[in-house]
């Protein structure tokens, strides 16, 4: 079966502490620092661990990294999460069908509540 997502990105995005790298991420690059700061203030983790976690999302393809004097900045690598969109994609028509049928029938039961009502709001009695 073909994957066009690169090897190991879904199980990347499988930690919480990853996903939450990413999300640190979306707004753009941050250096490595401040990214231990950020998930510090809301969980218990050493730098070594974050710097463990950017690794495991730099090789997933989700990630990259640059080196600016003593520093690393990250950003999420545009490529890496396209790989994956497009992977999940492949699902959109899986899902929008039964969404467009569950839509039609709300609509449908709209109307024939609105029909069954009279113009004064009272219930017509059953006959």
């Amino acid at each position: 079966m073909p994957d066009s997502a690169q090897p190991g990105v879904f199980e990347a995005l499988g930690d919480p502490v990853r996903r939450r790298l990413m999300e640190l991420l979306a707004p753009g690059e941050q250096p490595a620092g401040a990214l231990v700061t950020a998930l510090q203030a809301r969980v218990h983790i050493t730098q070594p661990a974050v710097s463990q976690h950017l690794k495991v999302l730099r090789e997933a393809g989700l990630v990259r990294v640059r080196a600016e004097g003593t520093r690393r900045l990250y950003a999420v690598d545009d490529a890496g999460t396209a790989a994956a969109r497009a992977w999940l994609a492949r699902f959109e028509d899986t899902f929008a069908q039964p969404l467009d049928a569950l839509a039609t029938e709300l609509a449908r039961g709209r109307r024939d509540r609105r029909r069954a009502t009279p113009e004064d709001g009272t219930a017509e009695a059953a006959g």
